[in-house]
């Protein structure tokens, strides 16, 4: 009785190690190709899942995420027979595992093949300047002529990238010098551009200053005819002003005189004071008034006007 129990546990116990050994637990973005028999049965996704043993056998583990294939350089000819270099990186991801694991025994040496095969006749139809400045067009050629070839493979070629172009060493010491020579050519645009630069802002410096003399100039000018006209125009008040104080005490003059109501003899004598006057200057011609035109009525005017003060004292 005990050897019958012993052997049960220990059938159970190899039981329970067998299941256990065959539960198999699928992690994110992988995928198991499940065969039964020999023959594909199924994919598993991620979770969990059980194999029958002895049965069904996982026949290939596929990762799901974006890959990387950077292959070595390839020896490749332009069109103007120039022999170059190119080595190139493909980007690509598995879409369907069946295909994948039975489309192609070793596909990622075919697509390392095929890759070369695709640069050498695209390369072949361009010349050598054209290769170089053409990337993006012969990655997008490679990208689709490779994702259409390896379609039935279960595989998605998502970009193809040309990592590096090495052309013949003649070539690159010419193309150096080139360079070397579009640099200094630029530089020296640049020295000249900066040159005119200059330039522009010194003119435009001395003109701003010209400018600004001139208008000081102009300012300058303004306010001495201002002042000018000022001083005029006081000098005329002035003058103005002399005239009418000059009337008025004349005007006042008169008056008094007026007021004075003085006698025929008095102005008689105070004319000839006057011609005396006139006389004693510098003038060489002498403008006798009509009035005392007649000497002699001159002389018996004031005459009677010496005489007639005279009698009345005496009287």
């Amino acid at each position: 009785m005990l050897p019958l129990i012993i052997s049960l546990v220990v059938i159970a116990v190899l039981l329970l190690l067998i299941l256990i050994a065959n539960i198999h637990i699928v992690p994110q973005s992988q995928a198991y190709v499940v065969e039964r028999l020999g023959a594909y049965h199924q994919t598993w996704k991620t979770g969990i899942h059980w194999k029958i043993p002895f049965i069904e056998r996982i026949a290939k583990r596929i990762n799901l995420m974006e890959q990387v294939a950077d292959f070595p350089p390839q020896p490749v000819i332009t069109k103007d027979n120039v022999r170059m270099q190119i080595d190139t990186v493909v980007f690509f991801q598995i879409t369907d595992c069946k295909l994948y694991a039975y489309g192609h025994t070793m596909p990622m040496t075919a697509i390392e093949n095929l890759t070369a095969t695709t640069l050498r006749n695209i390369i072949g139809e361009l010349e050598l300047d054209n290769t170089l400045t053409s990337r993006d067009i012969i990655n997008t050629k490679m990208r689709a002529i490779l994702d259409e070839a390896t379609d039935p493979w279960g595989i998605k070629v998502n970009r193809v990238e040309l990592k590096n172009i090495i052309p013949p060493k003649e070539i690159q010491d010419a193309m150096e010098k080139q360079m070397k020579a579009e640099r200094e050519r630029r530089e020296a645009i640049l020295r000249a551009e900066g040159q005119k630069n200059s330039a522009i802002l010194v003119a435009q410096g001395d003109k701003e200053a010209m400018i600004l003399q001139a208008e000081a100039e102009k300012q300058s000018q303004i306010l001495k005819a201002e002042a000018n006209k000022e001083a005029k125009i006081r000098e005329a008040e002035g003058e103005a002003e002399a005239i009418l104080a000059i009337q008025k005490a004349t005007a006042e003059g008169i008056r008094m005189i007026n007021e004075a109501a003085p006698t025929e003899s008095m102005i008689a004598l105070r004319s000839l004071e006057a011609l005396e006057k006139v006389a004693d200057g510098q003038s060489t011609k002498i403008i006798i008034p009509s009035e005392i035109q007649n000497v002699t009525s001159l002389i018996a005017g004031v005459k009677e006007a010496v005489v007639e003060p005279s009698k009345k004292s005496a009287k």
